[in-house]
This record gives structure tokens, C-alpha cells and sequence, in this order.
């Protein structure tokens, strides 16, 4: 059975609907502070980080042996006195990976779970709809400058990927405009005004990720924020990036004059 640790945004809720549709078994689990958005109906039984050994040993003993982590989570910390005697013998990898970036953070905790026999699956195994073919799949298409602004996009990503510090930037007319932090993308978006008029979303994983988890996502309400932001389009890397509701993404893309450019590289 698949445990399915529940973060936030809307990936969670999608994936649930789509394991629903094919009555798969599984539950919801979710890491207390970064509980599953509460508007979609959706109830996840949720765990602390101090007892991680506690909630380890749960999943094991109730017969799951599939996990998927889907969502929004950011490290959290951790209050000593709360720690049970079953997640002791794990605080050092806990506090080094809190102490590590994003993306080490995650792999100590893929390790952690693996090595209790638990397969890690990632949400486009669950769900391969969520990776588009490349292309441009939207009524209006990327000018040649909108395909140049993707070339700065790639090195800036680059550097963001190096720093562990996000996964989206904006640039227009060759000149980058913002980078994702730990808000997100939408907070980026909505900070940057209009001087991104006619500019890109570019948005692929960092370098070298391990794309079972903290997979960069798009959905409907980023084309909605791109399109108050006055960008003309949003350019993502086929295999890299999932998109919620495409068919809502491409159609919101159309209603609003925006292009969607899937790059068949990433």
C-alpha cells in the first residue's frame, strides 16, 4: 500500500483524485506545519518530525511499502524535547540533513525511508500526465527573443541548482527580472510588478536532481499570476517539470494570450 506524505500546493489533492479514479489503496499522511491544503476536503493524519522513528515503524507494521512525497515541504524544526526514544538512534542524519540544503535534506530523508523498505515512487510514476511532450501545445508560440530569454534561463537555473536556492526565474529581453526563493514562484511572481512585460517564466529541476521528490510544478494558478505579471508566456523542460490540469493550464494560456513552451531538454 502507498503512503502518500501530503505537503502543500495542489500536487497532493491531484494525486489522491487520481488514485482515487483508479480505487489504488492508500492514505494520507502529512508532516505537522506543512499540512494539506484544508479547502480541498482532503484529511491526512499528520506526524511530527521528532517522531519520525515512532511514524517509520507505523507505516512498516500497518503493511505499506510504497511511499510518495508530493507537496511543499520545507525544513522544520525540531524541538529536543519532543523526541521519542524510536527516533533517538536517527537524530544525527535529522540535524545534518536540517543543517544541509534543500536538496541533500531530501536525499538523507529518501535514505531514511528506503532503508526501512519503503520504495520511494515519484508523483509522474503516479500520475504520468503530468509530464507534457515537448512543444508548444498553446495557440500563441515563443518569439525568437522569448527563445533567447530560455537560454539565460538555462545558466541562471544553473546557478540556482549550485546554490540549492529554487527552480524559477523570470527574464525579459534578455535580462533577468527575479529568482525563486523559498517563498515559490507565485510570491515570485506577484513581487516583481509589470517590469517583466513581455518576459518569460522559465522554470526546470536543478542539476543533477533526484526527480522522486521536489519536483518543479506549474498549474493553473501560475498562468494566472503570469498572465497579472504581464508576461507573454511560460517555458518549462519536458521531463522536468509536472503540470497540474493541463488541459485547464493550456486553456487559461489561450483565454489570456500567454504561450506554454514545453523544451524537449531537461
Amino acid at each position: 500500500m502507498l503512503a502518500l506524505i501530503a505537503g502543500q500546493g495542489q500536487l497532493p489533492v491531484f494525486l489522491a483524485d487520481r488514485l482515487d479514479a483508479r480505487a489504488e489503496p492508500f492514505r494520507i499522511f502529512s508532516l505537522s506545519g506543512f499540512e494539506i491544503d484544508a479547502d480541498s476536503g482532503r484529511k491526512a493524519e499528520s506526524f511530527r518530525i521528532e517522531q519520525l522513528g515512532s511514524f517509520l515503524d507505523r507505516l512498516v507494521s500497518d503493511g505499506f511499502d510504497e511511499v510518495c512525497f508530493a507537496g511543499a515541504i520545507r525544513r522544520p524544526p525540531v524541538e529536543p524535547d519532543r523526541i521519542d526514544a524510536a527516533t533517538r538512534p536517527l537524530v544525527p542524519r535529522i540535524l545534518a540533513a536540517i543543517a544541509l540544503g534543500d536538496d541533500g535534506a531530501l536525499r538523507v530523508v529518501l535514505d531514511i525511508f528506503e532503508e526501512r523498505g519503503l520504495r520511494v515512487r515519484a508523483a509522474q510514476d503516479l500520475a504520468p500526465e503530468l509530464l507534457l511532450k515537448p512543444g508548444v501545445p498553446t495557440r500563441c508560440k515563443p518569439e525568437k527573443g522569448h527563445l533567447q530569454d530560455a537560454t539565460v534561463g538555462d545558466a541562471i537555473l544553473d546557478q540556482l541548482g549550485k546554490d540549492d536556492q529554487g527552480q524559477a526565474c523570470v527574464i525579459a529581453r534578455g535580462r533577468e527580472i527575479a529568482r525563486e526563493n523559498i517563498e515559490g514562484t507565485d510570491a515570485m511572481l506577484a513581487g516583481i510588478g509589470r517590469q517583466a512585460a513581455a518576459g518569460i517564466l522559465f522554470k526546470g529541476p536543478k542539476p543533477g536532481q533526484d526527480r522522486r521528490i521536489d519536483m518543479p510544478t506549474i498549474g493553473p494558478r501560475t498562468v494566472q499570476a503570469a498572465h497579472a505579471a504581464g508576461l507573454a508566456g511560460i517555458v518549462v523542460a519536458a521531463g522536468g517539470v509536472l503540470v497540474l490540469d493541463a488541459e485547464t493550464v493550456i486553456r487559461e494560456c489561450d483565454r489570456t494570450g500567454l504561450f506554454l513552451l514545453v523544451r524537449g531538454q531537461g
